[in-house]
């Protein structure tokens, strides 16, 4: 990373949600849990969310909101935040990626990038 005093990590990790999905019907449900971290030096509020999730056959779903599960969180250095939400596509296999809108205590605002997660049924790939 940087030596900027703005750093976020974000990690991510998926997974399937069997009972709440349809294959017959394509709907495929999967909960991810995110994690936030401030490895900056200065303090930041996570404000928006921007999300691109994209099925196998490249339908992609852009979604835009107010923080991430009701709240917007602030994080101090060394501070990180975590949550789980969910998502549904119509293939067993898709990609999320995004970015975060946030806001520095000194008012600057950046953009944390959420690196690419996969959305898979087990034993979807061969």
């Amino acid at each position: 990373m940087s030596s900027s005093p703005h750093a976020i990590r974000v990690l991510a990790q998926s997974s399937f949600l069997a009972e709440q999905s349809e294959p017959g019907r394509n709907r495929y449900v999967f909960s991810y849990t995110i994690s936030i971290q401030n490895i900056g030096s200065r303090t930041a509020q996570l404000l928006a969310r921007h999300w691109v999730i994209t099925d196998a056959l490249g339908k992609v779903q852009e979604v835009r909101g107010q923080g991430v599960v009701g709240e917007q969180p602030v994080l101090e250095p060394g501070q990180s935040f975590e949550y789980t939400s969910g998502a549904v596509i119509e293939t067993p296999l898709g990609t999320m990626t995004g970015s975060y809108q946030m806001v520095g205590i000194d008012g600057q605002a950046f953009d944390a990038e959420i690196p690419p997660f996969r959305l898979a049924v087990p034993n979807a790939l061969h």
